[in-house]
């Protein structure tokens, strides 16, 4: 299926690693030019130098910033005046009783997981109405619908990301311009993958065992019963931020597995 996403620009935050390196690598093969975005100048090169193995032809831009930082948006708007799809994927994650959740560790998850999607939003949609065509998409979680107690703040700005979503598609009457976010649920990352390997170590059982035993004991609700491939949620984003995706608009779409039960 041919995607039309090849005269198209799109911004992953957050791209070098997990579902936004597997984002970004997902756009390149269809032709889009991608400004792939990580902390260092070692993480960004690296992740171009990867998309680029598999995909020799890829148009890939770096972009070496912090963007929780509001410092970091304005210099991404200014030096990427438009882009055609924004993917705010941007987060982080602390497990951490609720008690323990200080005012300073609540601002810092909100900042990145939340106000650099915000920003962003805020520069590039209005140039998207203008130009008539836009993909704005926010990588939440099925943590905003099953907040997860041993990280409520995590889930609070998961919730917080869906409702802006939400919100900001009530804007687009009219337009071709869509926003929407995307719930995904637990992913073999890189973090996930040095958790199997480290708890299997210390059990000295298989990383599969664990795996087998996350599911059974935290969750127990998962239809698919394992991790999903960071390639599994990439193929739904990329979807949605072509142009055949015209008629999907604020909208909560998941790729969580199952976890949620509601059909609604």
């Amino acid at each position: 299926m041919n995607l039309k996403l090849e005269n198209k620009t799109a911004l992953v935050t957050g791209s070098t690693a997990g579902i936004g390196f597997a984002i970004a690598r997902s756009l390149a093969a269809e032709g889009t030019r991608v400004i792939v975005n990580g902390r260092t100048e070692a993480r960004v090169s690296e992740s171009i130098s990867s998309i680029r193995r598999s995909h020799p032809n890829a148009r890939l831009e770096p972009f070496v910033a912090n963007l929780a930082n509001a410092e970091a948006a304005i210099e991404i708007a200014r030096r990427f005046p438009s882009v055609d799809i924004l993917v705010n994927n941007l987060g982080v994650y602390e497990p951490k009783p609720f008690e323990q959740i200080s005012d300073d560790d609540w601002h810092a998850i909100i900042e990145t997981n939340f106000m650099s999607g915000v920003r962003l939003s805020r520069h590039y949609l209005s140039r998207m109405k203008a130009a008539n065509w836009g993909r704005i998409i926010f990588i939440s979680s099925e943590s905003a619908m099953n907040i997860p107690v041993e990280m409520i703040h995590c889930g609070v700005t998961k919730t917080m990301q869906v409702a802006l979503a939400r919100g900001l598609a009530e804007t687009t009457v009219g337009t071709a311009v869509t926003v929407n976010s995307v719930l995904a649920g637990p992913t073999r990352s890189e973090g996930v993958e040095k958790f199997l390997i480290d708890m299997a170590r210390t059990k000295n059982v298989a990383p599969g065992e664990i795996e087998k035993e996350f599911f059974h004991t935290a969750r127990p609700g998962s239809l698919l019963q394992r991790f999903a491939t960071t390639d599994e949620v990439a193929a739904l984003v990329t979807f949605v931020a072509s142009p055949l995706s015209s008629a999907t608009n604020g909208a909560a779409l998941r790729v969580e597995g199952g976890i949620v039960r509601s059909i609604f």
